[in-house]
């Protein structure tokens, strides 16, 4: 069975995929970033008069990432303890790495999903951090789903 999912509650896609897509009891999500739901605007942004990006708040886009993928999870079925894997992207490991691990400890205190944290020289739009995310979904009894 494969299902995509589009949540209402999440930003928009920047481009032409779903937030998530089933494919049988696994759930991967697309790329999330820190976009505002219902908007363009990036927590923590901080631009001259011309609108080029002069710095940014790793700890606002931090939060705000994890809020989006927490309404896809739920948009999906699944919830924050259903995740298994996640793969990071910063764009600042040496400016940023140190803030996003505590940041993340905070969200992370049982479930520890398998993690992977990349640099990568940019984003699709001005953000500092994206993750890519694959969760279990179990049914109402906590069996897996088939």
């Amino acid at each position: 069975m494969t299902d995509q999912i589009h949540s209402d509650r999440a930003p928009k896609p920047v481009g032409a995929y779903p937030h998530a897509r089933r494919e049988g009891n696994l759930l991967f999500l697309s790329g999330v970033g820190p976009r505002m739901p219902g908007t363009d605007l990036i927590p923590g942004n901080v631009h001259d008069a011309h609108g080029a990006l002069l710095d940014y708040d790793i700890d606002a886009q931090c939060h705000s990432v994890f809020a989006n993928i927490k309404q896809i999870l739920e948009s999906a079925g699944a919830d924050w303890d259903d995740l298994i894997d996640i793969t990071v992207f910063l764009t600042d490991m040496d400016k940023d790495f140190a803030r996003f691990n505590a940041i993340y400890s905070e969200y992370f205190t049982g479930n520890l999903p398998c993690r992977t944290t990349l640099e990568v020289g940019a984003l699709p739009t001005p953000i500092a951090i994206e993750l890519k995310c694959v969760a279990r979904i179990t049914d109402t009894d906590g069996a897996p789903t088939t």
